[in-house]
């Protein structure tokens, strides 16, 4: 068993970036100031099975979007935190309150402002379209780019390692 795996066994919160990650990065504002963004259905196949197996599941965003909050109302997921401007504080804050130890934590970014985060995880994982920085910080690079089932990827294989 890899050393990923044996970490993964533990994992009991996961945490999320959206854009970059859920995303491919890019999103869409039309002449009105309406923004758009797409999501990957399998990413959201994946979510509803870590939710369904009892692990909790956080996004923390740098941005607003009110499509991000309707994507993750409809997935089940409830530890939505947007416009968040220290990472590590949200993400710390609600492992506290769920009772769940720095041990137990895996978060999944993209780039710079997601360091911090990936640094205080016990998985840090980067998504294939990372930017370097990332990817020489984290314990696993995705095979898919994000936007393209590499959240998918995360929650088939964190369930794979806990079965």
């Amino acid at each position: 068993m890899s050393k990923l795996d044996k970490a993964l066994k533990d994992i009991a919160l996961v945490g999320f970036d959206v854009d970059g990650v859920f995303t491919d990065g890019r999103f869409y504002l039309n002449d009105n100031g309406v923004e758009s963004k797409a999501f990957h259905t399998q990413d959201g196949y994946g979510i509803r099975r870590l939710l369904d197996e009892g692990i909790e599941v956080a996004i923390i965003s740098g941005r607003q979007s009110a499509a991000v909050y309707g994507r993750m109302q409809e997935l089940g997921v409830k530890h939505v935190f947007q416009g968040c401007k220290d990472k590590v504080a949200a993400f710390s804050g609600l492992a506290d309150e769920l009772k769940v130890g720095a041990e137990a934590t895996l978060y999944v970014g993209d780039d710079v402002p997601d360091l911090p985060l990936l640094k205080h995880v016990a998985v840090g994982v980067a998504v294939n379209n990372a930017v370097d920085a990332v990817k020489a910080n984290c314990m696993w690079v995705t095979k898919a780019h994000g936007g393209f089932g590499a959240v998918r990827e995360v929650c088939d294989r964190l369930l794979d390692a806990k079965s």
